[in-house]
């Protein structure tokens, strides 16, 4: 009896005094402020990182093109997801508690959906981009305008914002599973299940993306390799000593297709595992364990804070980009026309 009491009393409440709470999962201090300092980091990289992506972008002229109005746009979605979803999932996950109201919750979750999705449909739309930019350089400037890039924008954040709000806002992905859904619920609570139906249209709409952007990533592959092939005949040949006009746009075009093929394989890799996740749970009554679920939607949130590090790694134009930045000589008044390639010209 005493033994059965003593577990009782060390259960801690989100809402102490309040019927129905959820249960918190406490931790020592040392996790706690590990925990914290990880997923906040997190934060702070997808928040400033894409910061300095869309500024470099949006401020240097030379940078104004298709292509990087797209890789603007997805840096727009992750810097939201970084400021709007990051912060509070982050005590969620720490304290296990959602402390930011209902209404707030019901935001969170189409915050979250509305953002990941952009970034899915905006790396589809890049990898449409690259493979008319790899595999015909030279008419590609008249095929794949600043309009047309537009156009992608435009779509993709319609789409994604009105299926994240259609569904969670209105309550639809409940349907069906009212009774699951009212034995999952206590106060400091924020989960969101989708029923079977919804779940499977969300599988949908990842898988036929991803399957396009494969598939596209697998010719600009194969067509960068015969170009190579190509160039590396005409060098033995000797014909010239310097590269022709379309060996150096098609050198750059490979060069970009490379980097955002990266950038497109971490977010597959980050977002697989939680949507095949999402589909057992759908299936199975939702028998994920917490820690197991909060480890795959961190996955998914890190992918945000990803992609300015690669494009550091392989975009030496970024690079010089973020020290004028940082420094402050963008506040110069021809910052703008600043040439960020004079310096890899004979790398691109």
């Amino acid at each position: 009896m005493s033994n059965n009491f003593s577990q009782a009393e060390v259960v801690e409440l989100c809402y102490e005094n309040v019927n129905g709470s959820c249960i918190k999962t406490s931790y020592s201090p040392a996790p706690r402020a590990i925990l914290y300092t990880v997923l906040g980091f997190g934060a702070v990289l997808a928040v400033f990182g894409n910061l300095l992506v869309i500024i470099a972008i949006l401020h240097f002229k030379q940078l104004h093109t298709p292509t990087n109005f797209l890789i603007a746009s997805l840096a727009c979605a992750d810097f939201l997801v970084g400021v709007t979803v990051m912060p509070f999932s982050t005590v969620r996950s720490v304290e296990s508690c959602w402390y930011f109201g209902e209404i707030y919750c019901k935001f969170h979750t189409c915050f979250d959906t509305s953002f990941c999705f952009a970034s899915l449909f905006h790396l589809c739309c890049i990898s449409i981009d690259r493979y008319i930019a790899v595999t015909d350089p030279l008419t590609y400037p008249t095929k794949f305008t600043v309009s047309i890039s537009g156009i992608c924008i435009i779509l993709s954040w319609f789409f994604s914002v009105t299926y994240s709000f259609s569904i969670f806002y209105t309550g639809a992905n409940e349907e069906g599973i009212e009774e699951l859904v009212v034995a999952l619920t206590c106060v400091g609570g924020c989960q969101a299940p989708l029923n079977q139906n919804w779940v499977l249209l969300c599988f949908l709409l990842f898988f036929l993306p991803t399957v396009a952007m494969v598939f596209l990533y697998g010719k600009i592959f194969l067509v960068a390799k015969q170009q190579a092939r190509k160039i590396e005949s005409t060098a033995s040949q000797a014909q010239s000593a310097t590269e022709t006009y379309k060996e150096r746009v098609a050198k750059r075009e490979r060069k970009a297709a490379k980097t955002l093929g990266i950038a497109m394989t971490a977010f597959l890799v980050s977002w697989l595992p939680y949507i095949i996740d999402a589909i057992i749970d759908a299936y199975m009554n939702f028998i994920t364990p917490a820690y197991v679920y909060e480890i795959l939607v961190w996955c998914v949130y890190y992918n945000s804070a990803m992609n300015p590090l690669i494009y550091a790694f392989f975009y030496p134009w970024f690079r010089r980009a973020i020290k004028l930045i940082v420094s402050g000589k963008v506040f110069r008044n021809d910052s703008s026309t600043i040439n960020l390639f004079s310096e890899e010209a004979d790398i691109d």
